[in-house]
């Protein structure tokens, strides 16, 4: 019979989910009771990095937590306040002993592990931090100089030949202390909100391994062919599940593999494109961990201090999908309805703000992190630097998408642009594959493009080339 005088705790942080949980693992391995703790934040109506579309998904999930720890005989304790206060509350509450987590990736998630560490060896309580986010942390994949790669290729190759790490074994049980109190499970309300989106992806660890499945059921497959494709549905639609731990990396990669291994070679050059993507992953969480300035500064000191245009009305527009170019448009406003945009609309749009707009990519980061069910700061911040060509093996700013040339390569009969433009749904999509010539807009009521494409892509040129030639 476990040991009802003490316990240990596991914090829950962005990993909400019984199965493959590391940390989870080795806190229900001590067989004694566990106390399964997530800390609710206290800010409230709005964050630079988070906002209602994610704060719903963490709800659902939340919930679906609350269920699954139920099944298994545990209970999840909920707490809200500052973490280290609460979690010391705990610890003397439950007589804990020991205190597991699993790794944060980001900067400010570090800064509160190494105060919870900091507070449990005041206490004489064990803490056990875990590796559980990524395949390879930052430092297991280095350069032969022990050096941080600086371009994803190499970094690729070198992670790529790595044995991975195979999945852990889901709790047989757990025991709660009835007498520790818990507050209910949240809404949006606490956060200051009182009406939750539609059109979101439905939540949990059950939801999550539903779209792992339909993902290796054929999507993966085709993802060299399908995946540029914004009408399609052809990615894998996991990426907020990763970014709740809704699903281990380490179940993904080891039910990919499966599937690779009885694929067909034509398969198994899609399949291996998708890996290479669960890199990309990896490789933006090291840059973040190695260069944690890329959130407040370009990558490339050669374009820190470029003179970005005043906001104002412009990034206005291009928040609510008014800009009169109708990729763009179709792939703001789908962000704002259900949380999530398709990846190569992601780089049209963001290279759009930067390149046609010449506004900040932090600003764009920003709204993109509090709007995104996936906003991953690592992530999000190398894609926003790679579209305004100032990161970590981003695009050369002289390469400029042209969101006309982009619709006609990746929409070309306009599927996508009309499922989120109903304005243009009875205009020909030939309309959307070129400005406007009679100065007419494309259609009743939407808007006529609100720059020249061509005019601002020689400023950005020009912009550009001055900066460096001033900077050396």
């Amino acid at each position: 019979m476990p040991n009802s005088e003490i316990s240990v705790i596991h914090w829950f942080r962005r990993d909400l989910r019984v199965a493959d949980n590391l940390a989870l693992s080795h806190a229900a391995k001590l067989a004694i009771p566990v106390v399964p703790v997530y800390i609710l934040s206290t800010w409230r109506e709005s964050h630079p990095w988070t906002g209602l579309n994610r704060q719903h998904f963490l709800c659902g999930s939340l919930e679906s937590l609350a269920k699954n720890l139920e099944t298994l005989g545990g209970r999840i304790i909920i707490r809200q306040g500052k973490v280290i206060d609460e979690l010391r509350k705990i610890i003397l509450e439950s007589r804990a002993v020991a205190v597991h987590f699993n790794s944060d990736p980001d900067p400010f998630g570090k800064s509160v592990e190494k105060s919870v560490t900091a507070m449990c060896r005041e206490l004489g309580v064990e803490c056990h931090a875990h590796a559980d986010v990524s395949l390879h942390t930052p430092d297991e994949i280095l350069t032969l100089s022990d050096l941080p790669y600086r371009v994803y290729t190499p970094y690729s190759r070198n992670w790529l030949a790595q044995t991975k790490p195979s999945p852990v074994t889901k709790p047989n049980r757990l025991e709660t202390p009835a007498e520790i109190k818990s507050l209910p499970l949240p809404t949006v309300e606490h956060w200051g909100w009182k009406i939750p989106p539609a059109q979101l992806l439905e939540t949990g660890e059950r939801a999550a391994r539903e779209r792992l499945k339909t993902a290796l059921n054929g999507k993966i497959q085709n993802y060299g062919s399908k995946r540029d494709f914004p009408a399609e549905n052809g990615t894998a639609r996991i990426s907020q599940d990763l970014r709740h731990g809704l699903i281990s990396i380490r179940t993904v990669y080891a039910e990919v593999m499966k599937v690779r291994a009885n694929a067909r070679p034509a398969e198994q050059s899609g399949i291996d494109i998708f890996i290479k993507e669960l890199a990309w992953r990896e490789f933006y969480f090291a840059i973040l961990h190695h260069y944690p300035n890329v959130l407040d500064e370009e990558f490339n000191a050669d374009w820190r201090g470029l003179p970005w245009d005043e906001p104002g009305e412009m990034l206005e527009l291009w928040k609510e999908g008014r800009t009169g170019f109708p990729i763009v448009d179709a792939g703001m406003r789908e962000l704002k309805a259900t949380g999530f945009m398709h990846n190569r609309v992601r780089m049209i749009t963001a290279m759009f703000l930067t390149k046609d707009l010449h506004i900040d990519w932090k600003l764009g980061e920003s709204w993109f992190m509090q709007n995104l069910l996936d906003g991953e700061i690592a992530s999000n911040n190398g894609g926003w630097q790679w579209s305004a060509g100032t990161g970590a093996d981003a695009a050369p700013y002289f390469r400029i998408q042209n969101p006309w040339s982009q619709s006609a390569r990746f929409d070309s009969h306009g599927i996508y642009i009309k499922r989120w433009i109903p304005e243009l749904a009875n205009t020909h999509p030939s309309r959307f594959l070129e400005p406007p010539k009679d100065g007419r807009p494309i259609a009743a009521g939407y808007p006529l493009p609100c720059v020249d494409h061509k005019t601002e892509r020689e400023r950005t040129l020009a912009i550009f080339k001055h900066h460096r030639a001033a900077s050396r």
